[in-house]
């Protein structure tokens, strides 16, 4: 169970995502039901809810979550993209999320490849749209520039889609344990962490938030992708809302393919020690150590 905290957060999120889809032509009407599908399938929000954590952490309890709810919504629009690109049969060729049959289920490959597409850019519309409020004001302008630009590293060819791209290539070889390392790194913990980061500069972090930030989302993002991973074996299709097994199957590099069930819990355990002692020491962090808590749980 994750804390009334972040359960107002995730409403918050969620009573507003559909507010930021671009107007978009009746003509295209299909794009738009398409989009509005997956952002409403549900999910945790765990990226938005922590970057609206840390920002809360770097403005001293002080935070306006309306300052941040732009930002808080792209990244949501960034992670559905994600997942309904992943699901297409190119990729991990999933039939469910989140307990409902994946976009390309529903509309079709062309279709889903189109709305993860227009789901990306809208993502850079409502961050620059944002921005735009704020070009008189330079000071708190800066901290969105650094923000989006914080988000985009971690999203990119220097994140999240270079550890996609490693994850093609590795599948079905013995690949070494540093190739594991650098998947998931990248395909998970650099999203994750470029969220916090996110957080912490429309914030106004000090250097010391921004370090230790940096250490709890790579070692909170890099246990998430090992629980994933774990729960692939060890799960059911209830719980994780869509088919067990899949890695095996697909032949996926994980950690319990290449340390077994007991070393992988023990490697996910120490990533989330280390997190809780990066965050520990501030106020306000109630909601990134219940989450290492959360996922602590999932392996205990």
């Amino acid at each position: 169970m994750l804390s009334p905290e972040f359960d107002r957060y995730k409403k918050t999120v969620d009573e507003h995502i559909l507010d930021f889809i671009p107007e978009i032509d009746p003509k295209s009407t299909v794009l738009y039901d398409s989009m509005k599908y997956s952002l409403k399938a549900g999910g945790k929000r765990i990226r938005s809810v922590l970057m609206l954590c840390f920002y809360n952490i770097a403005a001293q309890g002080n935070a306006d979550i309306g300052f941040a709810l732009p930002f808080a919504e792209a990244i949501e629009f960034i992670q559905t993209y994600s997942l309904i690109h992943d699901d297409l049969p190119a990729l991990d060729n999933d039939d469910y999320r989140r307990g409902m049959p994946t976009n390309h289920k529903v509309y079709g490959e062309n279709i889903a490849i189109l709305a993860g597409d227009a789901l990306l850019s809208s993502a850079y519309e409502i961050m620059c749209k944002d921005m735009l409020l704020y070009i008189d004001r330079p000071e708190l302008l800066k901290k969105k520039v650094k923000a989006a630009a914080a988000l985009s590293r971690g999203i990119g060819v220097r994140g999240m889609v270079q550890g996609q791209v490693a994850d093609v290539e590795n599948e079905g070889k013995l690949c070494s344990a540093e190739m594991l390392d650098f998947i998931d790194v990248n395909k998970t913990a650099a999203f994750i962490k470029s969220s916090v980061l996110c957080g912490c500069y429309l914030g106004g972090a000090i250097n010391t938030l921004l370090e230790d930030a940096d250490i709890y989302g790579e070692c909170v993002g890099h246990a998430f992708q090992i629980v994933d991973d774990i729960m692939d074996v060890a799960g059911t299709k209830e719980a994780r809302g869509k088919d067990v097994g899949g890695d095996e199957e697909k032949g996926k590099i994980t950690y319990p393919a290449v340390y077994g069930m007991e070393k992988s819990k023990e490697i996910a355990s120490a990533l989330l020690y280390r997190a809780k002692n990066a965050i520990d020491k501030y106020d306000h962090a109630e909601i990134a150590i219940d989450i290492i808590k959360y996922l602590e749980g999932q392996i205990s």
